[in-house]
């Protein structure tokens, strides 16, 4: 064998060398992020989980088109993980939490499960769902703070994931003043939820979001105003009633 043989056949063993190895830390990495998002999501291959929808305020048996585009965001979301989804309506669930992650869209004006789970596991959080309220309709107060929403400039949805106990499979809650905001903050998950997962790992967390300008925008536009789990997860102080002494 001469030397440029020798050469060429050593070329060609160092490259295939380097392609495998390129090969295996590429699917090392990718299997790695895989199970990091199967993890934060609850949703282990073939896992079953439910996305559990609401119906548009004042149209019987229908869903607005912006909770269908959230529907579709989530359902990507599954089959990245290699799991199946159960499409629900939402005064159709009557089971626990914990058995299955559990994707739940809309505010607790068009979601009764959402307002049982706030009821259940975000206590810090009301939302103002009486119609002649004015202003405040929609608005939502968490702690001390209230915040209104302006259609169609500055809305607000909490996107939430929140889990029974340890080993339980999440519900990740989507309760937007707006349908608009429920996709808003859909999209927010599924851009973002590996940030997620190092901040908060596989712990409860509750995000107060505001969708900028969606007039113009769409649900791209959103900011996170600020994390208010622990305000979120604490009982609000029962309203001050008013004392009369006896005369």
């Amino acid at each position: 064998m001469t030397d440029d043989v020798r050469n060429i056949v050593l070329g060609v063993v160092a490259a295939g060398i380097s392609a495998s190895i390129g090969w295996i830390a590429r699917t090392y990495l990718w299997r790695r992020r895989l199970r990091r998002k199967q993890a934060f999501f609850g949703l282990p291959g073939n896992a079953e989980c439910l996305l559990v929808v609401n119906r548009e305020a004042g149209r019987d048996g229908s869903v607005h088109r912006f909770d269908v585009f959230a529907l579709l965001e989530l359902s990507a979301l599954v089959k990245d993980c290699g799991a199946n989804a159960q499409i629900i309506w939402h005064d159709a669930t009557r089971q626990g939490f914990g058995e299955r992650t559990e994707f739940c869209v809309g505010g607790p004006y068009s979601n009764r499960r959402t307002a049982a789970h706030l009821q259940s596991l975000l206590p810090g959080v009301r939302v103002d769902t009486d119609t002649e309220s004015g202003p405040d309709h929609g608005s939502f107060e968490i702690g001390t703070e209230r915040h209104r929403m302006d259609p169609g400039t500055a809305e607000y949805v909490l996107l939430a994931r929140l889990t029974a106990g340890e080993g339980s499979r999440p519900v990740f809650l989507f309760c937007g003043q707006r349908a608009i905001t429920n996709q808003a903050a859909t999209r927010y998950l599924a851009r973002h939820h590996e940030k997620l997962y190092r901040k908060h790992g596989r712990n409860s967390f509750c995000l107060l979001l505001k969708v900028v300008n969606s007039q113009a925008y769409g649900p791209d536009v959103v900011e996170v105003v600020a994390d208010v789990t622990r305000a979120a997860l604490s009982a609000l102080p029962a309203p001050r009633t008013s004392e009369h002494s006896a005369g």
